[in-house]
């Protein structure tokens, strides 16, 4: 038989919260995270605005951090929220072993000094040109060796395997903005199997940097809304006009049924289905007709023995952009059918923004707390209705919904596609 899999512990650092509880009760609330970019000057950027982790200090969390002076808050942020999800888990009170305790991120890289690399290739010029020569020499001399190594996406998952003493796996994926849900998706698969009974999985992320704000402002995916960035992100509205880069990280303890009940572990709910594609289209655009996206989502049914008509929520990838929105919205009334306009649909980066590589993790903590409290937060900003979009968004108020089983979805940049369904535990 296949090993069940349930969630034991839960952490999150996000721009509306720094803990489970006031992010979940700024949702509920409608609070947004948005506002003027601080962490640089952003001044001449067709983009002013982003959802920042403020007032963070990592010292709140871990006594040593003196060992992450040369950290980036990408990994900053991941220990913080490990540590949340590991100290509500329990399991450093009881006896387990450290071999079959793994990790499993989909952690994003770390920030690359942007002035310092403009000073680099300034000083570089001969001719018009960067002298590679010169790059090189200079390179060497101002780079510092820990901080470039600290940039690697492994780099999260090794630190939280040292700080928890988890022995087994370890693996980290980068797939976009579905990174942390395929994440959790195969830690699932690695305790299914039999390869571990612990897994501490989920996603951590900052882009709010010159060449991240830089980058997707190129590929027009930014709101430019700058006159008021608190309604920037309205997910599904005909009015939205691109995506609001955020921050912070989510970090789940996934546990083995019975390894969790022999050590009295409280059960946040069941992992029942995960599903993962690849539209296999076009590197900037998902398949119009969102085939990945209607796949992964009937993958993740069929694994969890499931109809549409017994899924309660659905946490949408809903990112805000006229495709996205456009396409998740078809797909899902292509998996569900008529039930489709049943289901309340809602998407939280109307408050936080987008996580990116953390965002997935974020929603699936954030199912979780729909499960055990019966609610569902709403989608923020949602003023004029989109023709194309005709699901039940949730607009703009929490909604007291009985919600045993939910279903969420992520949808990376160049058709990378995961939904995972989470249920309520009863034994």
């Amino acid at each position: 038989m296949r090993r069940r899999v349930v969630v034991t512990g839960m952490g999150c650092i996000t721009p509306v919260g720094k803990n489970v509880e006031t992010t979940w009760q700024s949702l509920l609330a409608g609070a947004s995270g948005i506002g003027p970019i601080t962490s640089f000057d952003a001044t001449g950027f067709p983009t002013t605005f982003a959802a920042e982790v403020k007032d963070f200090d990592l010292a709140d969390y871990v006594s040593d951090v003196g060992r992450f002076v040369h950290s980036g808050k990408n990994i900053r942020f991941a220990i913080a929220a490990a540590k949340q999800a590991v100290d509500a888990s329990g399991i450093k009170e009881t006896e387990f072993d450290p071999g079959r305790f793994g990790v499993y991120l989909g952690a994003g890289e770390g920030q690359q000094n942007f002035l310092l690399m403009m000073n680099l290739i300034a000083a570089s010029q001969k001719d018009g040109e960067v002298d590679l020569e010169t790059f090189t020499r200079l390179g060497l001399e101002r780079l510092h060796a820990q901080s470039e190594m600290e940039q690697e996406p492994n780099m999260p998952a090794g630190y939280l395997a040292s700080l928890f003493d988890a022995q087994g796996p370890n693996l980290n994926c980068l797939t976009a903005c579905a990174a942390s849900s395929q994440a959790i998706g195969e830690a699932t698969e690695l305790i299914r199997r039999g390869d571990a009974d612990l897994m501490l999985s989920g996603g951590a992320h900052s882009m709010i940097h010159p060449f991240g704000v830089t980058g997707f402002n190129l590929l027009t995916a930014l709101s430019t809304h700058n006159v008021d960035p608190q309604k920037a992100s309205r997910p599904f509205d005909l009015d939205r006009d691109g995506f609001v880069l955020g921050e912070g990280a989510g970090m789940l303890i996934l546990e083995e049924l019975e390894h969790a009940q022999r050590r009295g572990a409280k059960i946040y709910g069941e992992i029942l289905g995960y599903g993962s594609t690849a539209d296999a289209y076009r590197i900037t655009d998902v398949h119009p007709e969102g085939r990945g996206a209607v796949a992964c989502m009937n993958m993740a049914l069929r694994e969890a023995e499931l109809n549409a008509d017994q899924i309660d929520y659905i946490n949408a990838h809903g990112t805000s952009t006229d495709v996205n929105d456009r396409v998740e919205t078809y797909a899902i009334k292509q998996t569900c059918g008529e039930q489709a306009y049943k289901i309340p649909v809602s998407s939280i980066k109307s408050m936080m923004g987008h996580l990116i590589a953390a965002a997935g993790s974020v929603e699936a903590i954030t199912c979780l707390l729909c499960i055990r409290d019966g609610v569902v937060p709403p989608t923020m900003n949602y003023t004029t209705p989109d023709p194309a979009c005709d699901l039940d968004y949730v607009p703009n108020e929490a909604r007291q919904v009985r919600v045993k089983r939910a279903l969420s979805n992520s949808f990376g940049f160049g058709g990378q596609n995961v939904a995972l369904i989470f249920s309520e535990f009863t034994g």
